[in-house]
């Protein structure tokens, strides 16, 4: 088994590029393109489209789960502050089911977005009171990590892993 992990690091976030020659077919390899995944200014994660050779007539699928964090407030009828809470919210996208041609595997871009919502998060909080009003923190919602893996159907593992920031 062999495995390549390659890290980059851009504006202080780390991202790791990783594969793993032994949950894909022999021979499997990157034809054009460059997988590689960035994090744009809006927080949205995207990663690239890619083709890989020597895959035989194995199906793959491509996958990005991106968590996002915020922080909400709780604010009482007096206008009162009366608790923070730190919300976390998954964004999970998939390519679905790809198919090779003439054992040429061309993979599309993949982006995490939309990215969770003000209202998304929101939702998701509970104040301890009913007529309490939910207020999404300016400037909270972050990208705490993501995901992206492409997996071969009847392989153990993920022949390509990308982890940030």
């Amino acid at each position: 088994m062999l495995l390549i992990a390659l890290t980059a690091s851009a504006a202080g976030a780390t991202i790791t590029t990783t594969f793993n020659t032994a949950a894909a077919p022999t021979g499997t390899h990157v034809q054009s393109g460059t997988p590689t995944c960035t994090v744009g200014t809006n927080n949205l994660v995207t990663c690239s489209s890619y083709q890989l050779a020597g895959v035989g007539n194995a199906n793959a699928t491509g996958s990005l789960d991106a968590s996002y964090s915020a922080t909400v407030q709780c604010r009482n009828n007096g206008g009162q502050i009366v608790e923070v809470k730190s919300q976390t919210k998954s964004a999970p996208t998939t390519t679905g089911s790809l198919s090779p041609k003439n054992g040429k595997l061309t993979v599309p871009s993949l982006s995490s977005g939309p990215v969770p919502s003000a209202s998304d998060f929101e939702a998701m909080a509970t104040c301890p009171n009913g007529n309490w009003t939910k207020e999404l923190e300016s400037g909270t919602v972050t990208l705490l990590s993501f995901t992206y893996t492409l997996h071969f159907a009847g392989f153990t593992g993920n022949y390509l892993t990308i982890t940030g920031p």
